[in-house]
């Protein structure tokens, strides 16, 4: 999730995450053990987008995990389990699923149907659609080939057999396919409600139906976007909420004192000079938890001079990782030197896929500098003369800021050239960076699911989340035998893969993400994924 879900996620430097249980709140309802109340909840930023079909950042998927339901949830370990689907039959190739939908309703009363799945997977894969996430209906039947113009889009493995059952045929032996449908991607959406206004119909309260536990009630934007429980829910007896308000503070240190004063209940972007502070104290409401991601930031391949790959990698070897964990943003970040962040397994289920990899000759301290300035040198800027000053963009946010600041230093230091840092609002910063309009930037990515491909796809070519503008056939074609094999071979297709990317850098790796979050102790049964957002489903206020 990037972020972007990974991103997007993309959260904030602090290596903080937007997932976590929050606290009790501020206005109404009474909070007694038996629930009710309502969770106020910083996002940081407003979502660009919380269609399931057009989001790719990680504030947007958790507003659509509050509103939406897909055939799977995920439990406490990640793994799905019955959501809108009760039960499911695999066939014994693994390559056919037939989910048997419950009886569900949407939060407008209509009921929710095997035939609404087929329409949002079909809409999120239709090139028309222009999907960032397409790519992940590319495990689906002739999804890459919809998605590339080659075949219609009637013609992708998704059929409703009634309107109780659901038959799915995959690519290729997928193993984490049921966690995926959790994925805001999978969602269902209505076709009546969505194709009489495309392009407005998440905008527009009355229009934005889902089938989740909670349903919007008001969108203030820059404000608040408030959530109601919804009493259509299947499961609505388990919902004891009242409701959630999600807010968009974007500065960590007024979200800081929002919490404190009691107007919120949870944030993530805890201020590295307060992270001490909350230790010290033994802050009952302050955690460091894992989180599956990586902090890293992405080189235009189109821009000059950064289209160098010695430049790329002069860069990369030209920052001390360690200093930016431990100086900049103490929250136990650990020195990133791969892509793919530790707490991954291979195929065995044990062995840990990023220490299998190693750490390709990239540094954690200032061991590198020589090397970084003779390649500097061989690519034609012998102590950075003659090279022009070039721009990083960052995301407005005083986390990113540190960051930039403090490698923009050791760049100067380090390779003698300058740097300008250039900061845009959230959602204008998205659209820049996918759309190329910038030399270096800031990103961050958050596992999608649990396994290595969630960082490794999005570098394809096709992918609609490769902002580096990255393309290497042999790249690939390596994901693609990873998609279709098991065991030994995918985990070699996948290592290989990761090789090349770290090789040709379009991304510089800078540290593995934590999750120190600030949220109220009063709120109980609120389980925090390491890929996923805060939990609410069954969450309840604590007197």
């Amino acid at each position: 999730m990037k972020k972007r879900l990974l991103a997007l996620t993309l959260v904030a430097a602090m290596g903080i995450s937007l997932f976590a249980g929050c606290g009790g709140n501020t206005d109404g309802g009474d909070t007694g053990a038996a629930g009710g109340g309502v969770v106020t909840h910083n996002l940081n930023s407003e979502p660009k987008s919380i269609d399931p079909a057009l989001n790719t950042a990680v504030d947007g998927h958790q507003v659509i995990n509050s509103v939406f339901e897909g055939l799977c949830r995920l439990d406490e370990k990640d793994q799905g389990i019955p959501g809108i689907a009760e039960s499911w039959d695999i066939s014994e190739d693994n390559l056919t699923y037939t989910f048997h939908l419950r009886d569900a309703k949407w939060s407008d009363g209509q009921p929710v149907k095997a035939s609404d799945f087929v329409y949002a997977w079909k809409r999120a894969v239709d090139p028309a659609t222009a999907a960032e996430y397409a790519y992940q209906m590319y495990y689906l039947k002739n999804g890459e080939a919809i998605n590339n113009g080659e075949k219609p889009v009637d013609e992708l493995g998704v059929k409703a057999i009634d309107d109780k059952t659901l038959e799915v045929t995959l690519e290729s032996v997928t193993p984490y396919f049921l966690q995926l449908t959790a994925f805001p991607t999978y969602m269902p959406v209505r076709e009546d409600v969505v194709s009489a206004d495309p392009e407005g119909w998440a905008l527009n309260m009355d229009t934005y139906i889902g089938n989740g536990p909670f349903k919007v009630q008001e969108w203030k934007h820059d404000d608040v976007l408030k959530l109601v429980k919804n009493e259509n829910y299947y499961d609505a007896d388990k919902v004891k909420l009242d409701g959630i308000d999600y807010v968009f503070i974007v500065e960590a240190s007024t979200a800081v004192s929002a919490f404190e004063s009691g107007e919120i209940d949870y944030m993530d972007s805890v201020p590295a000079e307060k992270i001490a502070v909350l230790e010290e104290a033994n802050d009952e409401n302050f955690k460091i938890l894992p989180y599956l991601g990586t902090y890293f930031y992405i080189f235009n391949m189109n821009q000059e001079p950064v289209n160098n790959p010695k430049v790329r990698k002069a860069l990369s070897l030209a920052i001390n990782r360690t200093d930016i964990v431990e100086q900049v943003t103490k929250a136990g970040q650990v020195p990133a030197t791969g892509f793919v962040p530790k707490g991954v397994s291979m195929s065995d289920g044990t062995t840990d896929f990023q220490e299998t990899a190693g750490d390709y000759n990239m540094p954690i301290d200032d061991s590198k500098v020589e090397e970084a300035k003779q390649l500097m040198a061989e690519a034609g800027y012998p102590d950075g003369q003659g090279f022009p000053t070039i721009e990083l963009l960052y995301n407005t946010n005083e986390g990113h800021k540190a960051i930039a600041e403090a490698i923009q230093a050791m760049w100067k230091q380090n390779l003698g050239i300058n740097v300008e840092l250039r900061n845009e609002e959230w959602k204008v910063f998205q659209t820049s960076r996918n759309e190329g309009n910038y030399t270096v930037a800031r990103h961050g990515w958050i596992g999608d699911y649990v396994d290595p491909m969630t960082f490794l796809d999005m570098w394809i070519t096709a992918s609609g989340n490769n902002d580096a503008k990255f393309s290497n056939p042999k790249y690939d074609e390596l994901i693609l035998k990873a998609k279709s094999t098991l065991g030994k071979e995918r985990d070699d297709a996948m290592l290989e893969a990761q090789a090349i990317l770290m090789e040709e850098l379009p991304v510089m790796p800078i540290y593995y993400y934590t999750n120190a979050i600030l949220m109220r102790s009063t709120v109980k049964n609120a389980p925090k994924s390491i890929t996923g957002p805060v939990n609410y489903r069954e969450a309840y206020l604590e007197k």
